[in-house]
């Protein structure tokens, strides 16, 4: 699977008894940016604006764009009132940072990915006193898990379009700020492949960016997405000499902008009108789950701007006239764990039984395609969805390039741009610098110990073979 999709496997175990809370990584956001701006429980406050840190920003322009983009050649046509003038950051040197996930990009990658991915705290939450053994135990999963995830990729063509289509994604973006008036450099940084966080802001420093813009390629926020990637900027920049002092915004999420709403919208009407009888279609909203314990326990507000993101949909769908019946459901759960309901088979089983004929697949929570999209929905849903008695499938494709979409996220940054401010460390992040470092390395050898053991157990490969793979 993508990154996303295999990115909260095992997000507990049943190690989570006494493990610490994700709160703080999710308050972290909150340390990142030394200003009296939201808190984790304004993330969602608004319908029509976008959050970035430091405060809650209305769009005072709203244009709709009607260039259209092919991601391959980035090139951009704008109506001439397109375009405005923003002399207020024509001294600066402007940065944008894209946060995504990464994938692998060939079946050699895969194994080395899954490690990354399930080497991250963020993913894998493990109680303080076994933490040292993060490392030990994301290798014995990557090993068990690659080979179902080669088949995965191998399915698609070999490996994740991720990267070709975020590199697009970053070139349609600086376009559209040109456009706008802005110079900006803008920088991909994946979480658990190349081109990873580090190597992102190492290209910031040298570049000697004055001020920076993070915007997250997730509509909804969610601790083991942008708050991961977002813990990783906090680490790098605490330290640091120049980038401690480097104004900084982050774009928290925008599901609620407009620009991303009607760009939803005219992909969801476009493919509506493939089926015989568009007004019989059901519109199947499938967004990537999260286990239970983020919502509940760590407080992701996950879950509420999945539902407010489908609500906001479905708003200007009617304004459009399209008055569909709909659902959401979660897909992409992995482990022993109880993830977000209903869960995305199990309800193409019950529109089959009761009668659904026609469906439209939604990818909600992806802006990219990649394995969730290509071959979970369109090869493994699909499937299922026939077998189920629906007749006539269809899948709305992902934004990718789309001009009103990339035109929206140029503006998004735009906005951002006056709420930058300096990064201060966290207490938090200080006390766990502090820590011993002979403890630590004594825990690390008894943890290596007892890792090397539970790989030799034939037990222990098949329980992680019967609850992960």
């Amino acid at each position: 699977m993508e990154a996303a999709a295999i990115s909260r496997v095992l997000p507990q175990m049943n190690f989570n008894q006494n493990s610490t809370p994700l709160s703080p990584e999710a308050k972290s956001i909150s340390a990142f940016f030394n200003t009296s701006g939201i808190s984790m429980q304004s993330i969602s406050n608004g319908k029509g604006n976008s959050n970035a840190r430091g405060l809650s920003i209305n769009r005072s322009v709203e244009k709709d764009i009607v260039g259209r983009t092919n991601c391959s050649a980035g090139v951009f046509t704008y109506p001439g009132n397109a375009i405005e003038s923003h002399s207020r950051v024509a001294e600066e040197k402007i940065g944008v940072i894209l946060l995504n996930l990464g994938g692998p990009e060939t079946l050699q990658d895969v194994q080395p990915f899954l490690f990354n991915l399930f080497a991250d705290p963020d993913i894998i939450r493990l109680p303080r006193m076994f933490r040292f053994l993060q490392r030990p135990l994301a290798q014995l999963i990557s090993v068990l898990r690659a080979p179902k995830s080669k088949e995965g990729y191998a399915a698609i063509g070999g490996g994740s379009p991720l990267r070709k289509i975020t590199d697009e994604q970053a070139n349609a973006i600086k376009l559209a700020l040109e456009a706008k008036e802005v110079a900006a450099n803008v920088y991909v940084a994946m979480r658990y492949w190349y081109p990873f966080t580090e190597e992102a802001v190492h290209q910031i420093k040298r570049d000697r960016i004055t001020r920076l813009v993070v915007l997250p390629l997730y509509p909804q926020y969610s601790i083991s997405t942008t708050g991961s990637s977002i813990r990783v900027l906090q680490e790098m920049f605490r330290d640091d000499s120049y980038l401690s002092r480097l104004p900084v915004a982050i774009i928290q999420s925008w599901y609620q902008r407009k620009g991303y709403l009607k760009s939803m919208t005219a992909l969801i009407e476009k493919e509506l009108q493939t089926f015989s009888n568009p007004e019989e279609t059901m519109i199947f909203f499938s967004a990537h789950g999260v286990p239970v314990s983020y919502v509940e326990d760590a407080g992701d507000p996950y879950r509420d701007q999945m539902e407010d993101c489908i609500f906001l949909i479905m708003q200007e769908l009617k304004s459009r006239g399209i008055k569909n019946d709909h659902t959401l459901a979660y897909q992409s759960r992995v482990g022993p764990v109880q993830w977000l309901k209903p869960y995305t088979d199990e309800v193409l089983v019950e529109l089959g039984q009761r009668g659904v004929k026609s469906l439209l697949a939604v990818p909600v929570s992806f802006v990219s395609e990649h394995i969730e999209t290509l071959e979970e929905i369109d090869m493994e849903y699909r499937e299922l969805a026939l077998e189920s008695g629906i007749v006539n499938w269809g899948r709305v494709p992902a934004l990718n390039c789309t001009s009103s979409f990339i035109s929206d996220m140029a503006d998004a940054v735009i906005e951002a741009l006056p709420s930058a401010t300096a990064i201060s460390a966290s207490p938090a992040a200080n006390e766990e610098a502090e820590n011993d470092i002979l403890g630590y390395a004594l825990k690390l050898f008894f943890g290596s110990i007892l890792a090397f053991l539970l790989l030799l157990s034939p037990k222990a490969i098949s329980a992680f073979k019967n609850h992960i793979i």
